[in-house]
């Protein structure tokens, strides 16, 4: 049976990383596609052959800078030993779109709008990047996607 995505609903979705990027480059976990809103129900890192740390990071709009493709920290696993585990389950949510531009900071109404709508042509990303390009982690992300298309 295939999985209803139109617009107005709303699903439970999760994937599994064996091995997160082969090297530094960050690798893409969820992929924002507009009028959609991703609620992060949780992230499970497992160190396989890792000594460094491992970060999550969102690629979106600033609101205070009113600026495109800003890199916005929201952990850093710290150093972990092989076969250590990190999870994150703290919920938290973001927009599949930027807003159409605007002089930062958001400062009123219309500009909180612009962001719920999502009108740009700008995909915001999750992303995680490892420390060093020999370490190896999977990484397994839960989270809900709302389509408000």
């Amino acid at each position: 049976m295939a999985i209803s995505r139109g617009a107005g609903t709303e699903i439970i979705r999760c994937a599994e990383f064996e091995y997160i990027a082969s090297s530094t480059t960050a690798q893409k976990l969820i992929f924002g596609v507009q009028h959609h809103i991703y609620t992060v129900l949780s992230i499970v890192v497992v160190s396989v052959t890792a000594t460094t740390n491992l970060k999550c990071f969102l690629v979106g709009y600033d609101a205070v800078g009113g600026t495109t493709a800003q890199y916005m920290h929201y952990f850093n696993t710290g150093a972990m030993s092989a076969d250590a585990t990190y999870v994150w389950n703290d919920k938290f949510s973001f927009n599949g779109f930027e807003p159409t531009d605007f002089v930062g900071p958001m400062d009123d109404a219309t500009k909180q709008d612009a962001i719920a709508d999502q009108g740009s042509s700008v995909a915001q990303y999750l992303e995680m990047q490892k420390g060093a390009n020999g370490d190896q982690f999977h990484v397994h992300v839960t989270y809900i996607d709302q389509n408000n298309a």
